[in-house]
């Protein structure tokens, strides 16, 4: 910053003079005012070149990533929660038009066996048809999208176990810019395969030995990269809330549905249904939501019931979409204030989900993609679902090997 003087000179030109002919002694008033001005723009200056970075601190560790942001740390949002820019159902609005022609809008499908199975009229959001065959093609390209140029020619960065990796890469090549993806050594063969057919350069690592986060950060600090978060970040969290804001679009427009008692979806870290909850709580507010995580990996439902965020060891499930460990600090902030309930499945009713899709329904579905499914079923055998509820249910993704897949459905 410009020294005092010239502040004074500029900012109390009669002051100056009358300092400079009484042997250059500042009145004291007029320094203390220049030297809070000068605060003033220090700070300023400051909270503008975190316009689009920010830290995102893992609660393992004191890592920090240069994330990008939407802004500088509100100080207040959602019900008092601090230091927290969460997204709102504008952000849902603004990110659909975002979107629009660039996503698919997917299908909303029903079944007459389903429905007379379970007694209710089930709506299936389809995200496995979506560009990159999950829903994570929404948040990426909407995260992108708000990236400057300058921001772009550095590049992204990203861990994921395979859809969110696919929805970076393609969103990279179509906004211009090179991507590293960070991915699990046992990540499904066709999400390595479409990632690296996408053009980014695919860094591999042991999931239950090697820590992700500590690898990115080598590499961003060797290439300057974007880190753009799997979940925990405003803009990647309102994309994915377009996949409901569609849901109710449809059902209003094709099937004369104007709200649902239930809304059943996946839960990994918590961007999908967070995005859902805030798109469910303005356009049907009596409806239920949902979240249906695997048994073995209940990190989610554990931190709803502590009210705190919950950590646990990398799950053992086939549901590789869902094998977080943590939600994050905006999801839980979210899930806490809009999501009704969190419950579980085992694999096998996962396993059970995927032969329903593929033989009645004609579709392929990974297997955490059959989470809502499976706990849609799990909470009508259990008589907690009246019957003739109105239930959506959102399929997060199809990809899944086809050799795998066979060995699941036909064990």
């Amino acid at each position: 910053l410009p020294s005092c003087s010239f502040w004074v000179c500029l900012l109390f030109p009669h002051q100056a003079a009358a300092n400079h002919n009484n042997g250059g002694k500042l009145p004291v008033m007029v320094s203390y005012t220049v030297v809070v001005l000068m605060y003033l723009l220090a700070v300023c200056s400051t909270q503008r070149s975190q316009l689009y970075t920010n830290a995102f601190v893992s609660r393992s560790s004191s890592r920090v990533f240069r994330v990008m942001t939407s802004s500088a740390l509100s100080s207040t949002t959602m019900e008092g929660r601090v230091g927290l820019d969460l997204p709102t159902y504008e952000d849902v609005v603004e990110a659909s038009g975002i979107l629009k022609g660039v996503a698919h809008e997917t299908p909303v499908l029903t079944s007459r066996t389903l429905n007379e199975k379970l007694n209710a009229d089930v709506y299936i959001k389809c995200e496995n048809f979506q560009r990159i065959g999950a829903f994570k093609f929404r948040g990426g390209f909407n995260a992108l999208s708000h990236l400057t140029e300058e921001q772009r020619q550095a590049g992204v960065l990203t861990f994921s176990s395979g859809n969110h990796a696919q929805a970076i890469a393609l969103s990279a090549k179509l906004h211009g810019c090179k991507a590293t993806i960070v991915m699990p050594s046992d990540a499904p063969k066709l999400k390595v395969k479409a990632t690296k057919g996408y053009g980014a350069n695919v860094i591999f690592y042991d999931r239950f030995t090697e820590d992700r986060e500590a690898i990115a950060k080598e590499i961003q600090q060797k290439e300057g990269a974007i880190f753009v978060p799997p979940y925990d970040q405003k803009y990647v969290i309102a994309g994915q809330g377009t996949a409901a804001k569609e849901l109710f679009d449809t059902l209003r427009a094709d099937h004369g549905v104007d709200e649902l008692d239930y809304f059943f979806v996946c839960v990994g870290g918590g961007g999908l249904i967070s995005g859902c909850a805030l798109a469910t709580h303005a356009l049907s507010p009596k409806t239920k939501v949902i979240g249906v995580e695997p048994e073995a990996g209940n990190d989610a439902q554990q931190s709803m019931e502590k009210g705190e965020i919950v950590k646990i060891a990398c799950p053992a499930t086939i549901a590789d979409g869902a094998q977080t460990q943590y939600i994050g600090p905006m999801t839980f902030a979210i899930m806490q204030d809009k999501v009704d309930r969190i419950i579980t499945v085992t694999d096998d009713e996962l396993v059970e989900g995927m032969r329903f899709f593929g033989e009645r329904m004609k579709i392929i579905v990974e297997p955490t993609g059959c989470l809502g499914i499976a706990g849609l079923q799990k909470m009508v055998s259990a008589g907690e679902i009246p019957a003739g509820s109105k239930c959506g249910v959102l399929i997060s993704g199809g990809n899944v090997d086809l050799a795998r897949y066979c060995e699941l459905v036909n064990a």
